[in-house]
């Protein structure tokens, strides 16, 4: 059986009337597109965008030269022209029905829609034209609005503990600084290390991806080869700041151009920039040289304290500058003696610690670490912190949701075991913030829970 004959309307490409489930369909469309449109006007008036003012100032100057107009065509040559302009107006609407001021109010309004409608346009070609979605221009203004008036965050640590940290601050503000400890000697930065007299790069290139604005740059910073020789093991970020530290003769002459290259949203700066070795003092006198060493200690003495080989290493001025600024100064969430004190044995960076006025806040640990902090208890680790930092953290966050049983004895048969306030003096139960901090199913703090509770603690002058 053959096809059907086409109608004329098909043949020329036209419509056929709306059925009702398309009309359906239009009025559905129609009304998400009222519905963007009037987020969209809430986003451009919510405060601190500096659009408000400026359209109220726009508002006022059109009708002040509305006025001047209007007094310069009554009084002027052009007389002539507002009597039949005004009588024109006057022919078209009808003064029984409606007054002729209202009349006059319409197209004023009329007028100032037309102008406001000129100047989006207007917006839309150039960013168009800059290779910029209107849309997408609109979140960045907002979302740079808001974060410019975040507070000033300066995290200290490293490893996994600090990256989760810095993701959940990313949102929330422009002005977080981590300052990260550089004194791993073990796998890939290890290796960068002994071949090329650097810092470790690894837990640099963890909080560069977190606070990167290219989720590109992120992903890429992240990704390890499996292959190759000479490359394999190691992360495409380790081997960049490699190659930067060697062009531009150390890392602390690229950090700029990290900054710019990466879009880090606020800082990122090791605690020093001097390659230094990190030495364990056991309870019974014996010593251990190396990061990586720490964790074959395992039914070794406990540490009593830990130092940097060689002790007086350089702090970069923007991390005592930022420490100087801060509103809020974080240690951890991360390993005590292998990512926390590490970047508190810098003494510039101990000196201006101890000299800030902004609350120092100790994010504790979830869980002990084997062959680190063996049979530590949480004020034993706050007591590790005054002893070598010089200063009491002025508050602890302290995790308050459960683990699943079987995390808890997969841990324990690791030999870690939970933290908590259990038998804890009345001093460190009175500066302690429990909350609720964990991802669920892991063993490891929710980023966003941590950066709310961390905000919620800003300053109070912050709010004023």
């Amino acid at each position: 059986m053959s096809d059907p004959p086409l109608l004329d309307d098909q043949r020329l490409g036209k419509r056929s009337p709306a059925t009702p489930g398309r009309a359906s369909a239009v009025r559905r469309r129609a009304v998400r597109g009222g519905q963007y449109a009037r987020r969209r006007a809430r986003v451009w008036l919510a405060p601190g965008m500096g659009v408000k003012r400026w359209l109220t100032l726009f508002m006022v100057c059109t009708l002040v030269g509305a006025v001047g107009f209007l007094h310069f065509t009554w009084t002027g040559p052009l007389h002539f022209v507002a009597t039949r302009w005004i009588l024109y107006l006057n022919a078209l609407a009808s003064p029984e029905l409606v007054p002729l001021h209202i009349t006059g109010m319409a197209v004023m309004a009329l007028a100032l829609i037309g102008a406001f409608f000129s100047i989006a346009m207007l917006n839309r070609s150039i960013l168009r034209g800059m290779g910029t979605a209107p849309g997408t221009a609109l979140d960045l203004i907002y979302e740079r609005r808001n974060l410019s008036r975040g507070p000033r965050i300066v995290a200290v640590g490293g490893g996994t503990g600090l990256s989760n940290l810095l993701s959940g601050l990313r949102p929330y503000t422009a002005h977080t600084t981590a300052v990260v400890t550089v004194s791993d000697d073990g796998g890939s930065s290890g290796r960068l290390r002994e071949s090329l007299d650097m810092i470790a790069p690894g837990d640099l290139v963890d909080c560069y991806a977190a606070l990167s604005d290219s989720p590109v740059m992120a992903r890429l910073l992240l990704h390890r080869f499996t292959r190759g020789d000479g490359i394999q093991g190691h992360t495409f970020g380790n081997l960049m700041l490699a190659t930067l530290s060697e062009e531009e003769g150390g890392l602390a002459v690229a950090m700029k151009d990290i900054h710019e290259v990466l879009r880090i949203r606020g800082q990122v700066f090791p605690a020093t920039t001097a390659p230094a070795t990190l030495v364990a003092h056991l309870e019974d006198g014996g010593v251990i040289r190396g990061e990586s060493q720490f964790a074959l200690s395992v039914g070794h003495s406990r540490i009593r304290q830990v130092s940097l080989d060689p002790p007086d290493l350089p702090a970069l001025p923007p991390v005592l500058d930022a420490i100087g600024d801060a509103d809020q100064l974080v240690l951890g969430p991360g390993s005590l003696f292998t990512s926390i004190i590490p970047a508190l044995l810098v003494p510039g960076i101990a000196r201006a610690v101890r000299e800030s006025a902004a609350p120092l806040i100790y994010v504790s640990s979830l869980m002990t670490e084997p062959g680190e902090t063996d049979g530590l208890s949480l004020e034993d680790h706050v007591r590790a912190i005054t002893c070598h930092l010089g200063r009491t953290p002025d508050c602890v966050l302290v995790n308050s949701a459960s683990l699943p049983p079987e995390v808890v004895q997969r841990y324990a048969e690791a030999g870690a075991h939970l933290l908590s306030l259990e038998g804890a003096s009345r001093d460190l139960s009175g500066c302690a913030i429990v909350l609720p901090l964990l991802q669920p199913g892991q063993a490891r703090h929710d980023p966003v829970a941590l950066a709310q509770a961390l905000l919620t603690q800003a300053p109070r002058r912050l709010q004023n």
